[in-house]
């Protein structure tokens, strides 16, 4: 690949200072470094060392995606088959057609089958989102003048993961908009964000469409709007029949491997600890964000269990059940450890994790309207994670004072 690299060479010149499409710089330097490793050097002390730079930071998390990507396509089409065989309606025609292009009938039990009729559904979103996300992040660079950084990589990833199946493709594309621009571009930029972009996205969408959106009925078959299948998730059955509720529509063995109704991307937990096993593993995932979250939904779910209620059915879903379902999985191991929006002391991991673990029990049970929780939890806590580092640090500062007042 030595002629593409001299191709660029020769032409970089245009987009320098001074250069007719100089405007264009961000773009065309995007494009450089997303196919090579940047050449320049820091030329002014201090040098760090560190082979892990934004780019590798973020291919790892794409890399410990790949698992909950796989269980989007697969468990998608699966639950669309099920439907099917069922005898819910049959898909939109583009899609009929390009299973039968294929040789691909709609049996729940053929792998390619539910690969390919999930495919048909997350790949369109998967496009849009990185499509129209793109077009804001080089938008804001060009304004800016700055480079194209590669943020936009987990989060056009993250997004349509957390989505559900049939969310029409111009809600993808206003909330990518809104998730990529009030979520980060007005606060400078990837770095610079106070919220998580993805949830602030998903959040969005979730508050201005709640009918696509909602937390307390899916999809759970093929087709759209009349033709479309919906049921209660095991969430919203939570509310209204408590455990039983949960444990009539599915076995904990179905939860743990992901084949049930929910959001494309975070109905499994084993696709999310394959993930938490690769971030802790190459150190971009801090493993006390994650064991913190943990804990503080073990003790909130474990104390509710005890205080029980007599008019709240939810207060007696046990905390196995608290992990398995909705998107917990999903969001203590690539939301809560996003480390922009999360605190960046070690002490403060631990509190900003129990909280989040804490607050993601306290909305599913105590507010019967928002059976999941993971998403306003994780987001509530990014605005006080700059007061958690300001109290560890503070409180580390007094304590070298104490040390050294003789």
């Amino acid at each position: 690949m030595r002629w593409l690299r001299t191709l660029l060479d020769t032409q970089a010149r245009h987009f320098e200072k001074g250069g007719r499409l100089e405007r264009l710089s961000p773009l065309w330097e995007a494009q450089d470094t997303f196919l090579y490793t940047p050449g320049e050097v820091t030329g002014a002390a201090p040098h760090v060392r560190d082979a892990l730079d934004m780019k590798r930071l973020m291919i790892t998390v794409v890399i410990a995606l790949a698992g909950c990507v796989y269980m989007a396509l697969y468990n998608t089409g699966y639950q669309a088959n099920l439907a099917i065989a069922a005898g819910a309606a049959p898909l939109d025609v583009w899609q009929t057609r390009a299973m039968e292009s294929l040789g691909l009938g709609f049996a729940p039990d053929e792998l390619w089958a539910c690969l390919v009729h999930g495919a048909l559904y997350f790949v369109p979103v998967l496009i849009v989102t990185f499509v129209v996300g793109g077009f804001w992040e080089v938008l804001f660079s060009i304004v800016r003048g700055h480079e194209v950084n590669e943020g936009l990589l987990v989060t056009g990833m993250l997004f349509p993961l957390i989505l559900p199946a049939t969310v029409p493709l111009w809600q993808v594309a206003l909330g990518i908009s809104f998730g990529v621009v009030v979520g980060k571009e007005i606060f400078g930029g990837t770095g610079m964000n106070v919220l998580n972009p993805a949830l602030t996205a998903r959040a969005f969408l979730f508050f201005a469409y709640p009918a696509e959106l909602s937390g307390d009925a899916v999809w759970i078959a093929a087709g759209t709007a009349p033709d479309a299948v919906s049921g209660a998730t095991a969430l919203a059955l939570a509310t209204e029949a408590g455990l039983a509720g949960v444990t009539d529509l599915m076995t904990p063995w179905q939860a743990f491997i992901g084949l049930i109704p929910g959001s494309m991307g975070e109905t499994s937990l084993l696709a999310c600890l394959a993930g938490a096993v690769v971030l802790v593993a190459t150190g971009v995932g801090s493993w006390r964000i994650m064991a913190s979250v943990a804990v503080g939904t073990l003790g909130t779910a474990v104390l509710l269990n005890s205080v029980g209620s007599a008019t709240n059915p939810y207060f007696e879903v046990t905390p196995v059940w608290h992990f398995l379902l909705g998107g917990w999985a999903f969001g203590a191991v690539f939301m809560a450890t996003d480390p922009v929006s999360g605190p960046s002391t070690p002490s403060g991991h631990f509190a900003y994790g129990l909280l989040i673990g804490c607050l993601v029990v306290l909305i599913r049970v105590v507010n019967p309207a928002y059976p999941e929780g993971m998403m306003l939890a994780i987001l509530f806590m990014n605005l006080f994670a700059p007061l958690i580092d300001y109290v560890v640090v503070q409180a580390n500062v007094r304590r070298r004072r104490a040390r050294h007042a003789g």
